[in-house]
């Protein structure tokens, strides 16, 4: 199996965002802002294939003689980053705290003998060949930002400004967002995961937290005033949309945070919130296990564990929900 297409969205004054052709795990949502002096992504595609995809149809849109020569990186997860090696020359720009989070995470030829290697016959085999088996990470090389920054950095794109906002801690070590103010637009990485009744989405998963932060950036993104919001996976959001999703992260900050008052463990405080069902149009409603496991965290001062054990933990919830599912069989 392999994914192909997406959709480029033109939002005006030279600013387009390419939205992968389905919903999941790894496909995000990319940006292009071009002028007559130059062009630039916002985040990048997870493999050299869905990258080649996207600097296709990016090829299409420049002037003559532009070239694409800087990628802003929204966070250091894989699927906004590891798509950069497709513009060797570009110079990648990160948040100096992004550094913490590459170390984190496997580089991509660990993810792909991870993913291949699996035992499908296992929960956690299973889960990774579903989702992330579509992925070919077997001759990309690991990235590197060649530009650190701390705080605000400004730059300007032929007429455009480009005001780039580093963040405390939430949903990863390093997040950034982009404002475009010409264009009314900030690509808000994965502070957000859209959802809207006619293109619903899944649930967010945030490995850093606290959730508190999560919704303050969110209310930061609110605050640049921009009517248009570009979230790292799923649909493009209006300001409404944005305060809808702070409300669902708030949700999940009070269950969380009372059943670890009531002594409950992580993993189990995950299924009883799945259990409730406040949000049944969101798939992948096992990604919770990390967004609360980090949460928890937050509050306790524990370690953040690996990433092979926090994964296991995924699969098997997923394994669970999908097996009540079964039971359960049709909705009338």
């Amino acid at each position: 199996m392999s994914i192909t297409g997406g959709d480029v969205v033109d939002l005006g004054r030279g600013l387009y965002a390419w939205l992968p052709p389905k919903r999941g795990w790894g496909l995000a949502n990319c940006g292009l802002l071009v002028s007559p002096r130059g062009a630039l992504w916002i985040d990048t595609p997870y493999d050299t294939v869905l990258a080649g995809q996207f600097l296709a149809e990016s090829t299409k849109l420049l002037p003559d003689g532009v070239s694409i020569d800087r990628v802003i990186v929204t966070h250091a997860n894989g699927d906004h980053f590891w798509g950069a090696g497709v513009l060797p020359d570009a110079e990648i720009i990160a948040t100096r705290e992004a550094r913490e989070h590459i170390h984190y995470e496997p580089t991509p030829q660990q993810q792909h003998a991870l993913v291949n290697g699996s035992d499908p016959a296992t929960a956690l085999g299973a889960y990774l060949g579903r989702h992330f088996g579509p992925f070919d990470w077997s001759q990309t090389d690991p990235v590197r930002p060649t530009t650190y920054f701390t705080g605000e950095l400004e730059l300007t794109l032929g007429e455009y400004p480009v005001r780039i906002t580093s963040l405390p801690s939430a949903h990863t070590t390093g997040d950034l967002m982009v404002h475009l103010p010409a264009q009314g637009v900030v690509f808000s990485g994965d502070i957000i995961f859209s959802s809207t009744p006619q293109q619903p989405g899944d649930h967010p998963i945030h490995w850093a937290g606290p959730l508190s932060n999560v919704i303050a950036a969110c209310e930061q993104v609110l605050d640049t005033g921009a009517e248009t919001v570009v979230p790292g996976h799923g649909p493009v959001l209006d300001r409404a949309g944005v305060r809808d999703h702070i409300v669902y992260l708030e949700y999940v900050r009070e269950r969380a945070h009372a059943f670890h008052g009531a002594g409950v463990p992580a993993v189990e405080a995950a299924r009883r919130v799945i259990g409730e069902g406040r949000h049944p149009e969101l798939g992948l409603p096992e990604r919770l296990v990390v967004t609360i496991g980090s949460e928890y965290r937050q509050l306790d001062g524990s370690e953040l564990p690996g990433v092979l054990q926090v994964m296991t933990d995924v699969a098997a919830v997923a394994q669970e929900v999908e097996q009540a599912r079964e039971t359960a069989g049709p909705a009338d």
